[in-house]
């Protein structure tokens, strides 16, 4: 229950705790953030760790000079490409045997909706799901454990990790520090994650009232 607390913590003053890992650990401040980033897209039982609200709060620290914008670039775009990358290894080397049961820390469910996103969108969902909690953790997982060539996986890998990382890395650069967006971070935090999760539930009432 106190890690929960923590963990709410954290995400809810993401922008305070951000500012006090830079000031605490300077330049170190890019290999936690490379670690977030690539344990959140790589690590299939690690899906609630904040993605899209820190980078957008990145972004808006890299407007006041305090981090280097080029750098954040390039490194979570790595981050990025490289948990996608060992998602996919995983999946692929337990294969389909995962969809059988639930696990500890691995939920049929959440499986079986990721590959009827998948199956409903193909390729393309591995970016589509770089702009979408949850299903961006599980995704490249599902395309391992399926029959997606990794030649064909590594090209969205690139353009979904790319356009992830730079769109909210730039939508920080340029709006996080408005003092109204300042004022109101924890608001525009849960912004984010109802922008994000807007599409599958669109694509859930679009399939209930289809069935119908």
């Amino acid at each position: 229950m106190e890690l929960l607390r923590q963990f709410l913590d954290f995400f809810l003053h993401l922008d305070q705790h951000l500012s006090q890992i830079i000031s605490e650990y300077g330049v170190w401040t890019y290999i936690i953030l490379f670690l977030i980033i690539f344990i959140e897209t790589g690590v299939v039982v690690m899906p609630f760790l904040p993605g899209d609200s820190l980078l957008f709060a990145a972004g808006a620290f890299a407007a006041t000079g305090v981090l280097n914008v080029w750098l954040l670039l390039l490194l979570l775009f790595i981050a990025a490409f490289l948990g996608d990358t060992l998602n996919y290894a995983i999946g692929n080397y337990f294969g389909p045997k995962v969809f059988r049961r639930d696990y500890r820390f691995l939920k049929r469910e959440h499986l079986l909706k990721t590959q009827a996103f998948y199956d409903r969108h193909g390729g393309k969902t591995i970016i589509f799901a770089r702009f979408i909690p949850i299903i961006r953790t599980f995704a490249p997982f599902v395309a391992g454990v399926g029959t997606m060539k990794y030649s064909k996986f590594l090209s969205y890998n690139v353009i979904g990790g790319f356009l992830w990382v730079v769109g909210f890395i730039a939508a920080g650069f340029v709006f996080g520090n408005i003092p109204a967006v300042k004022k109101n971070f924890t608001l525009v935090v849960f912004g984010i994650i109802l922008v994000s999760v807007i599409p599958p539930i669109y694509e859930l009432v679009k399939q209930k009232f289809s069935k119908r």
